[in-house]
């Protein structure tokens, strides 16, 4: 079984000062030692490297480039990925829905994809299961 790793679940589980990080963390080392694929998209890599070095510097980036990104499964976004998930983002026309959201979900939906490291309610509104479970 595979799991997608979103920017929310991956900064999440990078930044220890981060609400969820220990759920996120626990998270990922049982899909880790359960075998599980982990897959993410090029375009959140570059969410995710944008994120840690505005936020937090370049040494973060290097321990998510040196140590993380060679445990996933990248999917390098093709140009019919990209339109596909464009045309998603000008259907829904949703301003807190992001172009890179709209091509994890396409790219998830394509591979049949139904698990989410991810903290993002988008994922869950559209019918994928949040891993850790969203909190009530």
């Amino acid at each position: 079984m595979s799991l997608f790793l979103d920017t929310s679940g991956l900064y999440a589980l990078l930044v220890r000062s981060e609400d969820r990080h220990a759920e996120v963390f626990r998270a990922f080392r049982e899909a880790l030692e359960g075998g599980r694929t982990l897959w993410t998209t090029s375009y959140v890599i570059v969410e995710t490297v944008a994120l840690l070095q505005h936020r937090l510097g370049l040494a973060p980036v290097r321990d998510f480039v040196g140590h993380l990104v060679p445990v996933m499964s990248v999917e390098w976004v093709s140009e019919a990925l990209h339109r596909k998930a464009t045309e998603r983002l000008l259907r829904e026309d949703r301003r807190r829905l992001s172009l890179v959201d709209c091509v994890s979900l396409e790219f998830m939906r394509a591979q049949g994809l139904r698990d989410v490291l991810a903290l993002d309610p988008h994922f869950a509104e559209a019918g994928y299961r949040l891993v850790p479970p969203a909190r009530r």
